[in-house]
Formats: structure tokens, C-alpha cells, sequence
């Protein structure tokens, strides 16, 4: 099995569409619709990159980020934001928040494999 990769999203149809194209490349793929589901399942088995929707019910992506770096266990998880956000001074925003980079919202789908890929990479 693939590297470990956790999805957060609340809008079903962008989760299932990066959900499909990261699995036909091989990768672990867990999802989670809000920053609870998530919060368990990463406790339950650590992902090597998150793929964090900034727009989230309840506790927003930015707060779950800044939570994750913040502990001991979880900040050396790989944090990429996926929004659709992308105006000026975001990507500052989304960086100040402990992601380590953003892809824009929506996906293009021949290029996510491979730019998931690169932040692995980095890690």
C-alpha cells in the first residue's frame, strides 16, 4: 500500500474526486467531512500529508493546522491546504497558519498526483 494520506473536506463531491484520482496512484487514502473525523483518524493511524479544505463546519482548517503543528506527535505531518481561497495575501495566511503549502480548489486532475508527489518529497 501507498504512502499514508488523510483528506479533509466537507463538500462530498471534491473528496471523492481527489479521493479517486490519489488512489489510482497508489496512495493510502482516508478521508474525513469535518475537523473531528479527521482529528480521530489521525490518531488512529498517522498520514505522511494531509490534504486540509479550509472551509470547514465547526473548527475551520486553519485552526485544525495550527492544532496539529502544534503538538508534538502530529506537526511533522505534511499539512497542503486545499481551497479555492486563493486571493492575495492567502498563501501568507495559509503558511502563518503551519501549512506547508496550498493547492488550488478546483483540482486539476492530471496535475494533482504529481503535485501531492512533490510535497511528499519535501517531506
Amino acid at each position: 500500500m501507498g504512502e499514508p494520506i488523510l483528506i479533509v473536506d466537507d463538500n462530498a463531491a471534491n473528496l471523492k474526486l481527489a479521493k479517486v484520482v490519489l488512489a489510482q496512484e497508489g496512495y493510502d487514502i482516508q478521508a474525513a467531512g469535518n475537523a473531528e473525523e479527521a482529528m480521530i483518524l489521525i490518531q488512529k493511524n498517522k498520514p505522511r500529508l494531509i490534504l486540509m479544505d479550509l472551509q470547514l463546519p465547526g473548527m475551520d482548517g486553519l485552526t485544525l493546522t495550527d492544532l496539529l503543528k502544534r503538538d508534538p506527535r502530529t506537526r511533522d505531518i505534511v499539512i497542503v491546504a486545499l481551497t479555492a481561497y486563493a486571493m492575495k495575501g492567502d498563501e501568507e495566511r495559509i503558511k502563518a497558519a503551519g501549512c506547508d503549502g496550498y493547492i488550488p480548489k478546483p483540482i486539476d486532475t492530471l496535475a494533482f498526483p504529481s503535485q501531492v508527489a512533490e510535497y511528499l518529497k519535501k517531506s
